[in-house]
């Protein structure tokens, strides 16, 4: 039996600039360490699913969950930024190569 990939809820709000940074935020985490598919990535409007967000205790956008074996295993609302989403993901991310380690210090500003 094949194993299945967590799942990565996004609850999120269309109309909220903070969601929209955060989703850069996701895109970059996920695609500077190759773990674009790392994920199941669901996105959640709270506007057009607020059961579930009631259900699974949302009280801020954004929100992330990762949900494996049924079960939420963490939670992180309203992230600040890649490296603080970088942090809360890394139990399931792939460790960067070093070149992309190299590649990350150089982006760093002065």
């Amino acid at each position: 039996m094949q194993q299945q990939k967590p799942r990565l809820l996004y609850f999120h709000s269309p109309r909220s600039g903070r969601c929209r940074r955060t989703d850069g935020y996701l895109a970059q985490v996920l695609q500077q360490r190759r773990n674009h598919d790392t994920f199941v990535v669901t996105r959640v409007s709270v506007e057009e699913h607020p059961d579930l967000a009631k259900r699974l205790r949302v009280e801020t956008v954004p929100t992330f969950l990762v949900v494996d074996e049924r079960k939420v295993q963490a939670r992180l609302a309203a992230p600040s930024g890649c490296r603080e989403l970088q942090t809360f993901l890394s139990p399931w991310l792939h460790a960067p190569t070093q070149a992309q380690e190299a590649q990350a210090q150089e982006a760093q500003p002065a």
